[in-house]
């Protein structure tokens, strides 16, 4: 084999090992700009914020297509999705200042939590016992902190003081809250109780450009961090090393979940082109391995 050829091979065997392009999995266009969610039922739907107008959530089928399935209250607006049991599901509602919950069956949405504190709720996370964590950045002043609350809609502050806080999400043991600072772009680590109580501060890994958005982990406790204007996803270890890195279509990834049937194909929001696009990942994802423990129990 030549100097040429064996470049070349390294070359394509480093693209394959590194980054994998993604594929549309809806139409371009059907979102608005604050396309956003994105969470999986247990019978593998998706759901997604701001259907082609703002204040939305779509259903969408394995195979891409998407249709309307809830409104949202007047003056609310989705953002961060999480489901909480096989029929519930809640939603960041960052124009109204609140967590609101949706019923899958009945499709009646209800306040979980209204705090006027809250400066603009942004994304969720949740565990198996229904804790709930929320994002709040404050954009202008480029500033965040971070709410718990608890099943019966209890808010209290667990973290202040941050920078622009948006992704979070719980590690598979549920002893792990990570929180990223979307401008300051830092991905912290906190030690997580069992109540909700937040300790023991750590940096997991920051970036030198572009800007931090949605996050989830795999079962195996990887990370994966969407790169708002990099067109990027990042998978990123328990330690904070870069495993992979999966360029998108898009530049403006904005949110990622996982789902398909074996909870290893990962669907992002892309709000620049007003869709979601899928990528294959080697270990299904964490709130996928949830939802089927949750259609287990009667």
């Amino acid at each position: 084999m030549s100097k040429i050829n064996l470049l070349l091979t390294c070359l394509l065997l480093g693209s394959t090992l590194y980054a994998q392009d993604t594929k549309d999995f809806t139409a371009q266009g059907e979102f608005t700009k604050n396309c956003e969610g994105p969470a999986v039922d247990a019978d593998g739907k998706v759901y997604a914020v701001n259907f082609a107008q703002d204040g939305t959530i779509a259903q969408i089928d394995r195979r891409g297509n998407t249709s309307f399935f809830i409104t949202l209250p007047k003056n609310s607006t989705g953002n961060g999705i999480r489901f909480g049991d096989k029929n519930t599901f809640y939603i960041a509602d960052f124009t109204g200042h609140k967590v609101l919950k949706a019923d899958l069956e009945t499709r009646e949405v209800t306040e979980h939590v209204h705090e006027p504190e809250m400066n603009q709720p942004n994304d969720l996370a949740i565990t198996r016992t229904g804790q709930i964590f929320c994002s709040d950045p404050n954009w202008e002043k480029g500033n965040g902190q971070v709410w718990h609350v608890n099943p019966q809609g209890k808010a209290r502050k667990v973290a202040e003081n941050m920078g622009t806080t948006n992704g979070i999400e719980v590690s598979p043991d549920e002893k792990i809250l990570y929180v990223n600072e979307s401008t300051q772009r830092n991905v912290w680590a906190f030690d997580l109780a069992e109540d909700g109580t937040l300790s023991n501060k750590r940096l997991l890994i920051s970036f030198q450009d572009g800007l931090l958005d949605g996050m989830r982990c795999d079962v195996k406790g990887n990370l994966y961090v969407t790169r708002y204007d990099k067109g990027e996803v990042v998978m990123v270890s328990p330690e904070g090393q870069i495993l992979r890195t999966i360029k998108t279509k898009g530049a403006k990834v904005s949110n990622i979940c996982f789902g398909g049937s074996n909870g290893k194909t990962a669907y992002i929001t892309l709000q620049d082109r007003g869709c979601l696009e899928k990528f294959k990942v080697k270990y299904p994802g964490r709130e996928w391995a949830m939802m089927k423990e949750f259609s287990k129990k009667k």
